[in-house]
């Protein structure tokens, strides 16, 4: 009886399941086509273009974190740092700020220091201006040693402790930066000042091709969205890929059960490290990729908001679910950054009050958990581990119900 249970739980893959994957891929490329051509076509608005961006970016991010919550179930309540170092670098190869290598007298413009490799940036500016494309590499590789140095001595934790570790590195490493405009005499972030302007997106061959501009400039968020939904679209696939893997089924043994995955052989260190590196990628490349969307790096932009911003887009939207994922960083940035503003203006327009519901964005968040949670606790989009699972318990009940009854 229980044997037919589980072979019930085995997905299955006939050909109409197959159709089916495939038609909604196509369908989400289309619509992603259609919005910034027919839908968010506007600076103003319930949805203005800057957003879409933004939502596009986020939902990367929260790709990102699916892999170490969803896939692997390690609390990161961290996730900031990557966010940090992904920008960070992008700054620091995109911008004139290592000018001061050399004297840092600023008249001083004989012996600037000067480096530049297909940028879009003038070669009289002196610093660091590498292609956005070569940077994009560089915050991938950097977010990705961040997170295997950062995990390695927290990753033999569990649980709560596991969470707590992670949350005082994403607190320490924002004010590290905050003081590290006098590191032995150098200054290496610029502290609460920022860096900035940061070089604008150059589109090297790609503008060989019809409608695609050389140089991105501050405006045109259409490219700027087309840019990030290619790196959505890449990481989605690689999640998706890993998860039906050998490397996804030892995340996903470790996050039923650590124990039982140890007991069958999977490495636990080193199968936790790789979550945490692949999850970092999509933190630094977004967080390259938001730097050059506002021009200027900041070190006030990384606090613990961020990550929980993040890990409630990962939770509302399926945990384990790469589209539920996608979803709920979309669903999130929107309303955190346009939505409350929007629906608070058509309220007071229409009850002729004043009421500012920004100011209540972090009471909506809650109260929209506690909702979840209680009536849809596997999120806008279950995984399907969590619809099997949530089948066989059924199935479960209504045989033990029967056999209660006869």
């Amino acid at each position: 009886m229980f044997t037919s249970l589980v072979e019930r739980m085995q997905p299955t893959t006939d050909n109409g399941r197959t159709f089916a994957r495939y038609s909604g891929i196509l369908a989400v490329l289309v619509v992603a086509w259609l919005i910034p051509n027919y839908i968010a076509t506007s600076t103003e608005g319930p949805l203005p273009l800057f957003t879409v961006v933004l939502c596009a970016v986020y939902a990367l991010f929260a790709l990102g974190l699916n892999i170490v919550v969803g896939f692997a179930g390690l609390l990161d309540l961290g996730y900031v740092a990557f966010f940090l170092f992904g920008a960070y670098t992008s700054a620091w190869l995109m911008s004139d700020f290592f000018y001061q290598v050399n004297p840092r007298d600023p008249s001083d413009k004989q012996f600037s220091f000067s480096v530049h490799f297909l940028s879009t940036a003038s070669s009289k500016i002196a610093g660091i201006h590498l292609s956005f494309w070569i940077v994009i590499i560089a915050a991938a590789a950097i977010a990705a040693v961040a997170g295997l140095v950062i995990g390695a001595p927290t990753l033999r934790l569990k649980s709560d402790y596991l969470a707590l570790v992670t949350l005082g590195f994403g607190e320490i490493l924002p004010e590290v930066f905050r003081n590290g405009d006098n590191v032995a005499g150098y200054n290496l972030t610029n502290g609460t000042k920022g860096i900035g302007p940061v070089d604008r997106i150059g589109m090297g061959f790609l503008d060989k091709l019809p409608g695609i501009p050389s140089t991105i400039v501050s405006s045109d968020y259409k490219t700027k969205y087309y840019v990030i939904l290619l790196f959505c679209a890449l990481f989605m696939y690689a999640s998706i890929k890993l998860r039906d893997g050998r490397l996804g089924r030892a995340w996903m043994a470790i996050r039923e059960d650590e124990l039982a995955a140890s007991l069958m052989g999977v490495p636990l260190m080193r199968t936790k490290l790789w979550s945490y590196a692949v999850g970092a990628i999509a933190g630094g490349v977004g967080g390259a990729f938001y730097a050059t969307i506002v021009g200027t790096v900041n070190v006030d932009n990384f606090t613990f908001s961020f990550s929980i911003i993040v890990l409630c887009a990962v939770i509302l939207g399926g945990m384990g679910n790469v589209w539920g994922a996608v979803l709920g960083g979309v669903a999130i940035t929107w309303f955190n950054y346009t939505g409350l503003v929007y629906i608070g203006a058509q309220v007071n327009k229409g009850l002729g009050t004043h009421i500012n519901l920004k100011n209540y964005e972090f009471m909506f968040f809650g109260f929209v958990l506690v909702l979840m949670m209680l009536f849809r606790p596997e999120g806008f989009i279950p995984a399907a581990r969590s619809k099997q699972l949530k089948k066989a318990d059924k199935q479960v009940q209504s045989i033990e119900t029967a056999g209660v009854e006869s």
